[in-house]
């Protein structure tokens, strides 16, 4: 039997699974938490990693290796490769100025939407260098090179081999805002505008283009293995659930995340949809919302329940919470734009004063968000097939059942899995092997829930959102 593994290096931790090449079946899995914050010091993502493989058994047995990670994050190394500063992730909002003076500096959306298929938010690796130059000159000026997480995370399993060995693949470099998916192509010019200067970027690996193997001794692993180019968090779900053009996947994690596989690539002046690539070829046109399972758990330690109970709470209150309305904007939010936004309780009355009404409220104020994504990407052309619904927070009856009356379309909810994972596991075998396109791994087996839409849920939240737009 021959072994894969796939890394998902996400916000809260990291996961390892180890893969028969072949059928997919899990062989052994390992996983270690990561630091809170919005800006890590690179080195715990390392020390996770090896405690994840530590924890699978090791990769001695393995022969490719690929990693997933969370997108945006700004890496920055100096001449030697140290790491300059602690890197920013991709839900730190300190650079929301900087996003807005790039879009007005380059004539507006409709031109950034053009150039690369996305308009900045505080997200995008290009508002963080931005941000850097203006605010920590020092440490702009020691930057030698520029990658993302999973990146940085592939370099050092290579044994961190020179600055021009730095490789990523077209998925999370499409989440930069300086590599353009239309094109295929780094626009160095918007980095320059963005930085002032152009240091070392990753070269733009194919889908199951080799990254090299994995060093002698790097994170204990014997070496030899070899490296697939890794991608992003999202586009490594994507390959994992084997989503094809016209589904959609809906995550519920640490961010909420509505994308979908299109074979053409979007360009949204509006900012709502970002026109990312996936890690096959095709595009991934993705709505990103901050606030998604954390709501859950804000929800469920501010009522004094577990998630369990939280659930068993909102599905005994009627749909629409008697008007009650929660705007989740906990922790800012980016889509829409509104990075120091808050979240907004409205509606309260002495017959919606009770948890119940509370926790359907929190939940269907999460689901409102993220259908308001999915119109965003049928808008754009792409025709909605089918929606999977991933992530942690799908472990949530509540979230799974009230999920197609708040879309208005069927929802299937696969097996509980680590997704990011799995597909990057997958693209190592599609390394490995060497072929045009993925192994088909078997499909796993879904459960599928329907409900009459609740359009009147949607609309009522739609005009609270409104009414809290201008909270700072």
């Amino acid at each position: 039997m021959t072994l894969v593994a796939g890394v998902d290096s996400s916000t809260q931790s990291c996961k390892v699974v180890v893969r028969d090449a072949e059928s997919g079946r899990l062989v052994r899995e390992g996983r270690a938490p990561h630091p809170d914050g919005t800006e890590v010091d690179p080195a715990a993502w390392e020390a996770a990693l090896q405690t994840a493989i530590d924890e699978a058994g090791g990769l001695a047995d393995v022969a490719a290796v690929a990693v997933g990670g969370q997108q945006h994050g700004m890496v920055c190394l100096d001449s030697d490769g140290e790491v300059v500063r602690p890197a920013l992730l991709w839900n730190d909002t300190r650079s929301a100025q900087a996003a807005t003076d790039l879009t007005a500096e380059l004539g507006g959306g409709q031109a950034w939407a053009d150039a690369v298929g996305l308009v900045p938010v505080a997200s995008f690796t290009v508002t963080k260098l931005r941000w850097l130059a203006e605010h920590e000159p020092g440490n702009a000026a020691r930057t030698a090179a520029v990658c993302l997480p999973h990146d940085w995370l592939t370099w050092r399993l290579a044994g961190s081999p020179g600055l021009d060995a730095l490789v990523t693949d077209r998925g999370d470099a499409s989440g930069t805002g300086y590599w353009s998916p239309a094109q295929e192509a780094y626009r160095l010019d918007l980095l320059e505008r963005a930085f002032g200067s152009t240091p070392v970027l990753p070269r733009v690996l194919g889908p199951a283009e080799r990254a090299g193997a994995v060093a002698d001794g790097a994170l204990g692993a014997a070496g030899g293995a070899l490296l697939g180019p890794g991608t992003g968090d999202n586009a490594a779900a994507a390959l994992g659930i084997n989503a094809e053009p016209g589904d959609v996947v809906l995550s519920v994690g640490t961010s909420g995340v509505v994308s979908t596989v299109s074979s053409t690539p979007s360009a949204d002046p509006t900012g709502t949809v970002a026109g990312f690539a996936d890690a096959t070829g095709n595009f991934l046109p993705l709505v990103v919302t901050l606030n998604a399972a954390r709501v859950l758990d804000a929800t469920a330690r501010l009522l004094g329940v577990d998630h369990d109970e939280l659930s068993r709470l909102a599905l005994t209150a009627p749909a629409g919470s008697g008007g009650l309305v929660v705007v989740p904007y906990l922790e800012g939010e980016r889509t829409p734009d509104r990075p120091h936004s808050t979240g907004a309780v409205h509606g309260l009355t002495l017959s919606t004063a009770d948890p119940a009404h509370l926790a359907r409220a929190a939940i269907e104020g999460l689901l409102c968000g993220l259908a308001d994504g999915l119109d965003a990407i049928a808008a754009q052309g792409n025709p909605v097939r089918r929606v999977f619904l991933v992530g942690g927070g799908a472990r949530s009856e509540a979230v799974r059942r009230l999920a197609p009356a708040v879309l208005g379309v069927p929802v299937l909810v696969p097996p509980a899995g680590e997704y990011v994972a799995d597909g990057a596991a997958r693209q190592a075998a599609w390394v490995l092997a060497g072929g045009s396109t993925a192994p088909v791994w078997p499909a796993t087996s879904t459960e599928t829930h329907e409900a009459d839409p609740v359009p009147h849920v949607r609309e009522r939240y739609a005009e609270v959102r409104e009414m809290t737009a201008t909270r700072v």
